[in-house]
């Protein structure tokens, strides 16, 4: 039987420089969800890394067993010992799982609660798995229903109307920390969605002076042109941080772009002047030791957090109102899993009772020497008779969960009779087949009858 597993760490879980190790850049990503599929037991693979998590969504047949081996997987990409990981991990199962994604595409589990960017970042996620080939039926369903989840929540809700991006956040950083901002020299360095967001909020807030260094030109060009703004290569980047008032680094570069020992450098030609960095990618681009030098004020993105914590104002209402269109999906999403766990789980529990009268039969099989045909086809039909009428109430109530949800007692009744290997079988198939017994006769039977008749 297939089940849904999550493993991740965020910001609630782990400080920056953990998340920083387990992150995954895109081609990571793309090359850790092939590997993953191709282990047995995983079917369906999804890999989300932001600034605030890694998070990876499997299909499995066995959680337990994937759940180790995945730990162990992501403790030695992150060199570090997998008990260090598992003291900040989560790994909710089913619709847990599906409960916790929808909260994140719908920004309710964010560093700043109600924040738009992490839906697009979730559907290129998904995207990008769907490019990889390792998605299927389950992640495909489990993954249009989280982006319609933060699409309602947007829409039918005002928790995400506030300024709480992580770049209007370290737009609010940077105002505090030198006052306007219209007067002010900023440096971009970065082309991606963040920086966009950011260039975005500078300009609203009067920034007339911008440069934007990144390695592809042209995407750095088209958004300088958007924000007027200028273009810088980063091989000009020292003689740019020695003009620059603000600078917000926001790559996905896997090392640090400004260095410690570069910036003393830089600081010693600038009269003095200070320099407000803010460094909102993970992994880190500046270095941790770059806040220590004299003039320069370093955030991250551990600051934003606790910035977020302080200033954020989610009305109460608004993140109940959220809630609930949240568990609405999950209500929907959890009556599809029970439509695709009840048909097999009832087709495996009456294999199971079918499977225990033959046993029985074959056990006393050395009892009925003396019997007629007509007395062993008695004794079949009563002992297939207990097994039908013991199975019929549990049937009935199979079939209703697929209209109501219950994929959890689902789950729970295959442990009660031990019924690990459920056969598979396509979404929507009818579970009334299942009503039925068998139409041919047991081995068992079919022998006592041979000897009963000779």
């Amino acid at each position: 039987m297939s089940e849904l597993l999550a493993i991740g760490i965020s910001h609630k879980t782990a400080h920056v420089a953990m998340r920083e190790r387990v992150a995954l850049t895109e081609r990571e990503a793309e090359r850790f969800m092939r590997e993953l599929v191709t282990r047995e037991g995983v079917r369906e693979a999804v890999a989300i890394s932001t600034c605030n998590r890694t998070e990876i969504y499997l299909v499995v047949s066995d959680p337990v067993q994937a759940e180790t081996e995945l730990l162990g997987k992501l403790a030695q990409r992150a060199q570090i010992r997998p008990t260090e990981l598992v003291e900040v991990v989560y790994s909710p199962r089913n619709c847990d799982a599906a409960r916790h994604l929808f909260r994140v595409t719908s920004g309710l589990d964010s560093m700043i609660v109600g924040e738009s960017e992490v839906q697009g970042q979730v559907r290129r996620a998904y995207e990008a798995a769907l490019a990889a080939g390792t998605t299927g039926p389950f992640t495909n369903r489990l993954f249009r229903a989280a982006l319609q989840t933060g699409k309602r929540v947007r829409s039918e809700t005002a928790v995400s109307q506030a300024r709480v991006s992580v770049s209007s956040v370290a737009v609010d950083l940077a105002r505090e920390a030198v006052g306007e901002l219209h007067e002010r020299s900023v440096l971009i360095i970065g082309a991606g969605e963040t920086a966009e967001l950011t260039s975005r909020a500078l300009h609203e807030q009067g920034v007339r002076t911008m440069f934007v260094a990144n390695r592809r030109a042209d995407r750095a060009r088209a958004l300088a042109e958007r924000f007027g703004g200028r273009v810088g290569s980063l091989d000009e980047l020292p003689d740019r941080l020695v003009d620059a008032d603000i600078v917000v680094a926001s790559t996905s570069s896997p090392h640090p772009i400004v260095g410690a020992d570069e910036l003393r450098v830089v600081m010693g030609a600038r009269d003095g002047r200070p320099i407000v960095l803010i460094d909102i990618a993970v992994p880190r681009d500046i270095e941790h030791g770059c806040g220590e030098i004299d003039g320069v004020t370093l955030y991250d993105m551990d600051d934003l957090q606790a910035v977020g914590a302080r200033n954020l104002g989610v009305r109460e209402g608004e993140r109940e109102r959220a809630e609930a269109v949240v568990e609405d999906e999950i209500d929907r999403f959890s009556a599809w899993m029970a439509q695709q766990s009840a048909t097999p789980t009832i087709a495996a529990l009456r294999e199971h009772g079918s499977a225990i009268v033959e046993q029985v039969l074959a056990e006393n099989e050395g009892r009925w020497e003396d019997a007629s045909p007509r007395d062993v086809a008695r004794a079949e039909a009563i002992a297939r008779s207990v097994m039908q009428r013991l199975l019929h109430e549990p049937t009935i109530r199979m079939k209703a969960l697929e209209q109501g949800g219950g994929h959890g007692r689902l789950a729970v009744l295959r442990e009660l009779f031990g019924l690990d290997e459920v056969p598979e079988e396509a979404p929507g198939a009818s579970a009334a087949a299942a009503e039925d017994a068998p139409s041919g006769e047991p081995a068992p039977v079919r022998e006592l009858r041979r000897r009963s008749s000779s």
